[in-house]
């Protein structure tokens, strides 16, 4: 099996850099519906030039159209899917499975992948992805490796092998949406993760990046994800600098094509806490960058006094326009440029007092842009051109003639040489890299003329090499519509089901190995968490039957209930945000659903359906961390079920922890509970604080003003 090489492309710019430097595909966004707002993105002429550059090189692009789609706004994502396609796109990378459900029937030649942020982590969410249409997937970055290896069997996967990491489990992160009204899920998260805060837990308690993760790098490791049947390996970094995406591309093309790969470059260009190979492979220590924030760039040695200056000793051959990272302690001191060589090493220039044993740690490599940039990858081609007086003009190549439309002039004194044909004709644009042969004999041509006709042939050529494909018309596409509301029954999610005074009880464990049925609650769900792996299952397959249904936190919990015979509640999880996702979920079996908690009172309202919840009191799950945030402190560890994570400015966030079956996760609440009410019948989580109604410090949430 062929394996591809993914790239990110901020702009245009940064794709035709990413395909020269030897990327297999890239993926980009349009100017809307992109997880990655803040990026260059493109519009639909800069998108065909692009997939017109990268078709030559025999390369592919996906575009991302993977926010949350608003239920005013899905005729212009289906609008914008159709665009992406005619312009030339390869596939379309999309959050909704059930919204890429309807665009499957509408166009079934389309090319779908389930983005990462639809939380994609087992052989049932694999299951019902390729049920719906999608041809890949993008596993969930938490996603562990014998699951991947069980879903490569089922469809093609995708996985992150470079890049930024999300702290929070893919598609579940509220926080910068509450915080801020800023939301992930639709591409314009401020990283709240990457602030300082503290945890009330001995050891923990000075103010760090308590949940900013370093840069994931698998390097070598990527082999065992080819075993476990990944077909694309994806770096991340639509946002990052266009060095960085040469330098990741050059060094996992190497890693790929089985060649000495070093990452020297690359950790120069960005490297956040020294990476981490992430969660497939089990957490490390290395996981959580708490120290240090930003490009930590390559460690080239240590400060000592020496001479009446700062010098710095090692074999790295600094020049100006270097710049340096100061650590000390491990902690970052300040910033240091080149000031002069010197025997042995160089010497710096800081604003700040350095000390004897400071990290001088490289961040910028003067000069390193030119060199990276530089293009390694062509389309080659053979062209022979015939220019002869009183002839028509010829230009061939692969088995393509272009014909002049006039004669050539004959010569009356300079006739045009061979070398003057050639020298023209290898000025074709990228990604071309021609070897010229001409023949000319007694022809006369201006430059202008030379130039109009070797443009016109190259044109030509290119549309040859790349035919035009079948353009989508508009479909028709129903507006779904949700069933009438029916009766009004109250649910509750908890960790205490005997004292919860509900119609529909959701019992959420603190230990998946420990669970009992609840006695209350005429309905009793067993809630499920986000990340569900097969050794999560096998903890409660005996005990599922004992309930009458499952609350799931993903759309795997779909081909889940259908397994054991049970109903499902689609919890919030689900981020329904339009009538199609309801329609759709409830198609699929949910016989209760939760709207998504970023809608505003009216837009909930308007996904109002029989079965429908929203989130009306209690605390507010924002975090899913499937990781230790204590770094796997076992020995020393408390054991406490919740803790309280302060930020800088002083506000309070419960720190929940649960087990599952690969050892603690933890659930960040808002520092405020809600506090709000809809047409919906009330979902209360009562997993902090046992609380309803309105109360001081409480929140409305987006009840008035929904995500943007």
């Amino acid at each position: 099996m062929k394996r591809e090489l993914l790239a990110p492309a901020g702009g245009e710019k940064s794709a035709k850099i990413a395909l020269q430097a030897g990327a297999d595909a890239i993926y980009l966004g349009l100017k809307e519906f992109s997880a990655r707002e803040g990026a260059e993105n493109f519009d639909a002429c800069a998108l065909e030039r692009t997939a017109r550059f990268a078709h030559l090189l025999g390369a592919r692009v996906y575009v991302c159209l993977n926010t949350l789609v608003k239920d005013g706004e899905t005729a212009r994502f289906f609008e914008c899917a159709r665009l992406a396609y005619n312009a030339g796109a390869d596939g379309i990378l999309l959050q909704d499975i059930f919204l890429g459900k309807v665009l499957h029937e509408a166009y079934p030649q389309m090319e779908l992948h389930l983005s990462t942020q639809a939380g994609c982590c087992n052989v049932y969410g694999a299951l019902l992805a390729r049920e719906y249409g999608f041809s890949r997937v993008v596993l969930a970055r938490e996603t562990p490796i014998a699951e991947i290896k069980k879903m490569s069997e089922i469809i093609e996967t995708e996985a992150f092998v470079q890049g930024a990491l999300c702290t929070c489990f893919s598609g579940q992160c509220y926080l910068s949406s509450f915080a801020g009204n800023n939301s992930g899920n639709r591409g314009r998260c401020k990283q709240p993760c990457r602030k300082r805060y503290r945890i009330d837990r001995s050891g923990f308690e000075n103010e760090v990046y308590a949940l900013s993760t370093s840069d994931l790098c698998v390097g070598k490791r990527i082999c065992e994800l080819a075993d476990a049947g990944v077909t694309s390996f994806k770096i991340e970094g639509r946002l990052r600098r266009e060095e960085y995406v040469a330098s990741a591309v050059r060094y996992y093309r190497n890693l790929i094509d089985g060649k000495k790969a070093d990452r020297t470059d690359l950790t120069r260009a960005f490297n956040r806490g020294d990476y981490t190979e992430g969660l497939a492979f089990g957490q490390k220590k290395d996981f959580l960058s708490r120290s240090v924030q930003g490009h930590i760039g390559e460690r080239v040695g240590v400060v000592s006094l020496k001479e009446g200056g700062y010098f710095c000793a090692g074999s790295y051959n600094a020049r100006k326009g270097d710049g340096f990272k100061i650590l000390r302690g491990g902690k970052e001191a300040g910033g240091a440029s080149f000031l002069r060589a010197g025997k042995g090493g160089f010497f710096l220039a800081s604003s700040i007092k350095l000390r004897a044993g400071d990290e001088v740690r490289l961040t910028t490599e003067a000069g390193a842009g030119e060199r990276l940039l530089q293009p390694v990858r062509f389309r080659k081609a053979d062209v022979s051109v015939r220019i002869v007086g009183g002839e028509l003009p010829e230009a061939r190549s692969e088995g393509f003639t272009f014909t002049g439309r006039e004669p050539v002039p004959f010569a009356r004194s300079a006739p045009l040489t061979k070398e003057e044909i050639e020298e023209n004709f290898q000025k074709a644009e990228e990604p071309f890299l021609p070897r010229v042969q001409a023949e000319t004999k007694n022809a006369f041509l201006p430059k202008s003329a030379l130039n109009a006709f070797r443009r016109e042939f190259y044109e030509a050529f290119t549309a040859h090499l790349l035919p035009a494909r079948e353009r989508f018309a508009d479909a028709e596409i129903s507006r779904a519509d949700c069933t009438s509301a029916g009766e009004k029954k109250k649910a509750v999610v908890t960790r205490d089901p005997e004292g919860a005074d509900a119609d529909i009880v959701v019992y959420k464990p603190r230990d998946l190995k420990r669970i009992a049925p609840p006695k209350r609650g005429k309905e009793k769900y067993l809630w499920l968490p986000p990340l569900f792996t097969e050794a999560d299952e096998k903890l409660v397959a005996e005990i599922i039957g004992a309930f009458d249904g499952i609350y799931t936190e993903g759309s795997y919990g779909v081909k889940l209930a259908e397994k054991y015979g049970v109903s499902l509640f689609a919890g919030a999880g689900f981020n329904l945000t339009n009538r199609f996702a309801v329609v759709g979920a409830v198609q699929a079996g949910a016989k209760y659903y939760v709207v998504s908690k970023e809608l505003s009172r009216a837009e909930q309202n308007a996904l109002n359906g029989n079965g429908a919840f929203a989130l009306q009191a209690g605390g507010i799950s924002v975090m899913e961390l499937c990781y230790c945030p204590f770094e796997k402190t076992c020995k020393s560890c408390d054991k406490r079920d919740e803790y309280t994570l302060t930020d800088e400015e002083g506000r309070k966030f419960p720190l929940v922890r649960y087990s599952a079956g690969e050892g603690c996760r933890f659930e960040l609440y808002n520092c405020a509970p809600l506090a709000c009410e809809s047409e919906l019948c009330p979902l209360a989580d009562l997993t902090v604080a046992r609380f309803t109604g309105k109360s001081a410090g409480a929140t409305s949430g987006h009840a008035n003003r929904s995500m943007l």
